[in-house]
């Protein structure tokens, strides 16, 4: 077995919630850590979204991109670049600027309906593989600018990329995870209309196929693949598709499958991964401790998962299965915060799970 090593991860609080919902997970990963028998996380603070603004002037300081190179991953809260003063609020928020500065291509988004968590669609398990560096993001196709343009004050356009090399790439990590789960993959797109740009995604997904000859294939269409969630998202498994259907997708998932405050995910490249929440800032319930960390918290553990994954390190995957377990016994016993019927605050959430970890769970 290779010995575990010493993680060093950097932490971006961002805005709105972000400052209660991350220091949750930072509690429950060092319990999960400790309880594996892992070296304890030695954990990185770093200026992000409005906070930076006021003391860096911008909201991506190029400190904090420097020392995100020299990490081992980093957790990412949630930001709210719309209240950001102009000229920030333009520009390419925090999120995609991270994802464009380290190429992280694959943004993985599992739903996943928990006993006792208020599912639409109970038995919910899949796995949304979003291609994250092209598609209908205009912000996130181009090398300068934002991919947006209006040409008189009364037009606006944007444009969208798919291109073979990218749809390859995240076409295997999504076969590569399929291989991993039940070996059923759906690709989505919008070939009837959009024949060249998605049709073009389809077809490159369905010539990867071929390398998978164990994974059952099949494809739809982006509307007809949001009623099927809403009916039958307990019959798909890992779905992939391009930027803008793979985040709408998603949060329509993870609503589904009990709250979007549930809704976990990882953005990575070959070398780097960035655990982030699939919700929002929610500015509303900030400072209130209401908010939900379930999905801040698994997309820790995803992070936790990837970096196992990397190093060949068994006792960081035993502390993944731990946070997830924990999870989902804390909901399971009744102790859920207020989206999903409950009415216990994220402290006290976290609390639950750190002292699931520490005395009840088991790997």
């Amino acid at each position: 077995m290779t010995e575990s090593k010493q993680y060093q991860l950097a932490v971006l609080n961002g805005d709105g919630i972000g400052p209660e919902i991350v220091p949750a997970s930072e509690k429950i990963l060092d319990a999960a850590m400790a309880a594996a028998g892992a070296p304890a996380i030695d954990w990185t603070e770093l200026p992000l979204g409005r906070t930076a603004i006021d003391t860096h002037g911008t909201a991506v300081p190029a400190e904090t991109l420097d020392a995100l190179n020299n990490v081992d991953g980093w957790l990412l809260g949630p930001h709210d670049s719309a209240s950001y003063p102009e000229p920030h609020k333009s520009a390419l928020n925090p999120s995609g600027t991270i994802r464009k500065h380290f190429g992280l291509f694959a943004n993985i988004r599992p739903s996943k309906a928990f006993p006792g968590g208020n599912a639409i669609v109970e038995g919910t398990d899949l796995v949304i593989v979003r291609e994250n560096t092209e598609g209908f993001y205009a912000d996130r196709n181009t090398f300068a600018g934002t991919g947006e343009f209006m040409p008189t004050p009364d037009v606006a356009i944007m444009h969208g990329i798919i291109t073979r090399a990218a749809t390859e790439r995240i076409a295997h990590s999504a076969f590569q995870l399929a291989q991993s789960r039940s070996k059923q993959l759906t690709i989505v797109h919008k070939a009837n209309v959009l024949k060249m740009t998605t049709g073009l995604f389809r077809d490159v997904c369905n010539e990867v196929a071929a390398q998978y000859p164990d994974v059952t294939v099949n494809d739809f269409h982006i509307d007809a693949m949001t009623v099927h969630l809403v009916r039958r998202a307990n019959k798909f498994d890992v779905i992939v598709t391009e930027n803008m259907f793979g985040d709408i997708l998603s949060d329509l998932a993870g609503e589904v499958a009990g709250s979007l405050g549930m809704a976990p995910s990882i953005n990575s490249s070959d070398t780097r991964a960035m655990a982030q929440a699939s919700h929002g800032s929610a500015p509303d319930i900030a400072g209130k401790n209401i908010a939900n960390p379930i999905a801040m918290i698994l997309s820790s553990a995803m992070l936790l998962r990837w970096l196992g994954a990397k190093f060949g390190d068994q006792k960081v995957l035993a502390a993944a299965e731990l946070v997830e377990k924990a999870v989902e016994a804390t909901i399971l016993d009744g102790t859920t915060t207020k989206d999903l019927g409950g009415t216990a605050g994220t402290s006290e959430f976290a609390d639950a799970v750190a002292n699931h970890i520490t005395t009840v769970t088991h790997v």
